[in-house]
This record gives structure tokens, C-alpha cells and sequence, in this order.
């Protein structure tokens, strides 16, 4: 399994106080039966620090130029037609993808084009999953133009417990399908603003996996 970037100075810092804490405990023989339990919380607690920095390795073969795919694992929490008030000021189809602890949390670029709008925005770290967290709190922005002159607005925003945004994109920029768009470290949720005349293809509660799952058709 490989470790994504974003999480190596984390898995480092971890390993480094849980080795420091075990040593600590089974240094001070009072108490031998809460140490060992403490280990085995230590290595459960570690394998899933690493599991969460996962970066799985995807390909997408499909790269019709109408294509959206997925820019992240999670389920998909909101499939509607809403006011886009950031880029578009007008209606679009918002899909939204919510990523739990358990997720891989590297998130792709759904369509090949070129970047002609980034923003970050500080903001609150309130639950992914409820609806004005896509306005409310801690977010990036990147609108990509796709060969055809469509545009997808693609949103990262910080979950109640993601402290830190990593966006790779910025504006002019080329991108592609199976290229990383970038990484939000814990509980999280991505945003897809598509036209009003996209064929959707996932539904409500779908589980979506990121560089795999066709969201829609433009």
C-alpha cells in the first residue's frame, strides 16, 4: 500500500510519541497489563492513521471528453439543483460527495481542461455532511474549462475534524483525468457544480470511488 505524500510527517510524528509513550509505560513495571493494552491500542491506533493516508493507485480508461468522474472515495449526500452564488451566480446540478474517516482522502480531477478560477476561503469546521458546510467552512474552489467551453466547479471543504486543505491546481493550469487534484487530511466532502443539462449518473447514498465512478455525462 502506498502512503500519500500529505501524510508522512503525520505518520512519523505519530509512530514517534507512541514508541515514546510505550517505552515510558513498560519502563515502569507497575502496571504491566495496562501497558500491554496500551500497545495494542497503539498499533491498532497507528495502522489506522496509516490506512487513512492511503494512496491508492487508479487509472481511468474511459477518457470520453463528456465524462465527470468522481474526484473522491466517500457516498454521495446531495444530488440537486441549487443557486451557485462563488463562479456562476446562477443554477447548477450539485453533487456532493462525503468522505469519512475510513475513505482514502486524495481527491482527483474529474474532466481534462484548463483552470480558470482558484480560490481559498478560511472558514468554520462544522459536520461535511450538513448543507452549508459547502458555504460555511473551510474551502477550495477550482473551475475547470473543458475543450467543449463547459465548465465543472469542483469544491474541497474541511470536515469537523480536517484542520488543512492541499490543493496542487492553479489557475491556467492544465489538468487532466488520473491526475491528483489534492488531499484533505480527515473527515471531509467534495462538491461537483455541473449544468442543468448534465445526464447524472449516481444517486442519492451511492458509495463513489475517486478516479473510478462515472458521476455524469455532459
Amino acid at each position: 500500500m502506498k502512503v500519500h505524500r500529505e501524510g508522512l510527517s503525520i505518520i512519523f510524528t505519530t509512530a514517534g510519541i507512541l514508541l515514546l509513550i510505550n517505552y515510558l509505560l513498560f519502563s515502569c513495571v507497575w502496571c504491566p497489563v495496562f501497558s500491554l493494552i496500551f500497545a495494542v491500542f497503539s498499533v491498532v491506533f497507528f495502522l489506522i492513521v496509516v490506512n487513512f493516508f492511503r494512496c491508492p493507485k487508479r487509472v481511468f480508461a474511459d477518457l470520453g471528453t463528456g465524462v465527470i468522474v468522481s474526484p473522491a472515495d466517500g457516498r454521495v449526500v446531495v444530488v440537486e439543483e441549487v443557486e451557485e452564488d462563488e463562479y456562476f451566480h446562477d443554477r447548477r446540478i450539485q453533487v456532493s460527495i462525503f468522505m469519512s474517516l475510513l475513505n482514502a482522502h486524495v481527491n482527483w480531477i474529474p474532466c481534462a481542461g484548463r483552470v480558470v478560477y482558484y480560490s481559498y476561503r478560511a472558514g468554520r469546521y462544522q459536520a461535511a455532511y450538513l448543507p452549508k458546510s459547502s458555504s460555511e467552512n473551510e474551502r477550495s474552489t477550482v473551475v475547470i474549462e473543458r475543450p467543449d467551453g463547459e465548465k465543472v466547479l469542483v469544491r474541497q471543504i474541511a470536515g469537523a475534524m480536517a484542520k488543512r486543505i492541499v490543493t496542487y491546481v492553479e489557475n491556467g493550469d492544465e489538468c487532466s483525468i488520473n491526475e491528483q487534484l489534492g488531499f484533505i487530511k480527515f473527515g471531509s466532502r467534495v462538491d461537483l457544480f455541473l449544468p442543468l443539462d448534465a445526464k447524472i449518473d449516481v444517486r442519492l447514498h451511492d458509495e463513489v470511488r475517486g478516479n473510478r465512478t462515472v458521476i455524469a455525462h455532459l
